[in-house]
């Protein structure tokens, strides 16, 4: 009976589905596939897929896939994860390593236990302060792509009433992320492949976020690019130097810090939990 191997991962709440092509060399797979595994009903359920291979040149070849099969972008929390897990299998000897991220090389470093840091290549398109249309309003807005593309928001620049100035959201509990998120992230914009959404605030010079995903098409617990995008625009919204603390919506805590050189981002780093958490098997004709 065929079966395929899977691990479980989080990456502070983000959680995937990690398969080692070492114990299943011949899976392969689809979009079809991917949404099966990602659903958390009929499947094990995840935020998204990666495949992790062997390398001729560098430690390990990563491979990400979002819930909805899609592909082609960074993520953060996944590739502290394949670090994490490239640890655990032996492919990593030292701590330190160099991968490949769906084709880009990326560097990181195991540091104690389930604390991994993961180095970013420079981020791009960075613009501050604009408007955008969304939840019949109009909100201050930022973005900027740190290997995915990122809108974020602070949530005092939001009305509860749209019709009331001085109806601000003080509580990030309360935020509607859901439905503003859904609609800038389909929003014209930002076209053709659409953007996340972040929100934050400050709280004793710490970032508390909520993401909507694109590619999960909801919130998720965490978002590594989102929390590095929100790492960087919380600077230039509130002075905020790095290392920069945020707090995710499930509670655990992400480090981003960076080096600021002739007004560009250098050394982009996050650091925060990646651990395993199950392990099992899927057999292949009962499944797909």
């Amino acid at each position: 009976m065929e079966k395929i191997f899977f691990y479980k991962m989080s990456g502070a709440g983000n959680d995937f589905i990690l398969i080692d092509k070492n114990l299943n060399p011949d899976f392969s797979l689809d979009s079809k596939s991917i949404k099966r595994l990602c659903d958390r009903r009929n499947g094990i359920g995840a935020d998204g897929v990666i495949t992790i291979a062997n390398s001729n040149t560098y430690d390990f070849d990563m491979q990400y896939y979002n819930a909805d099969g899609s592909t082609g972008s960074l993520c953060g929390n996944g590739a502290r994860c394949a670090i994490k897990f490239a640890g655990v299998s032996g492919r990593i000897k030292n701590g330190n390593t160099s991968f490949l991220s769906n084709g880009q090389l990326y560097s990181g470093e195991i540091l104690n236990g389930d604390e991994i840091k993961f180095f970013f290549n420079s981020p791009r398109r960075l613009k501050t302060n604009f408007i955008i249309s969304a939840g019949k309003q109009m909100i201050n807005s930022s973005f900027v792509d740190t290997g995915s593309p990122h809108v974020v928001i602070n949530i005092e620049d939001i009305f509860k009433d749209a019709g009331d100035p001085e109806s601000k959201y003080n509580n990030l509990d309360d935020v509607p992320v859901l439905e503003i998120g859904r609609e800038i992230r389909y929003h014209k914009d930002f076209e053709p492949g659409g953007t996340n959404v972040n929100f934050i605030k400050l709280v004793d010079n710490n970032l508390h976020i909520r993401t909507y995903e694109r590619g999960v098409e909801d919130e998720t617990l965490a978002c590594g690019t989102g929390a590095t995008a929100s790492a960087i625009i919380g600077h230039s919204l509130f002075g905020i130097k790095p290392p920069i603390k945020l707090i995710t919506r499930g509670g655990d805590e992400l480090v981003v810090d960076y080096e600021l050189e002739n007004h560009s981002v250098k050394n982009l780093s996050l650091t925060g939990p990646a651990k395993v958490t199950f392990t099992g098997e899927l057999l292949l004709n009962q499944y797909f």
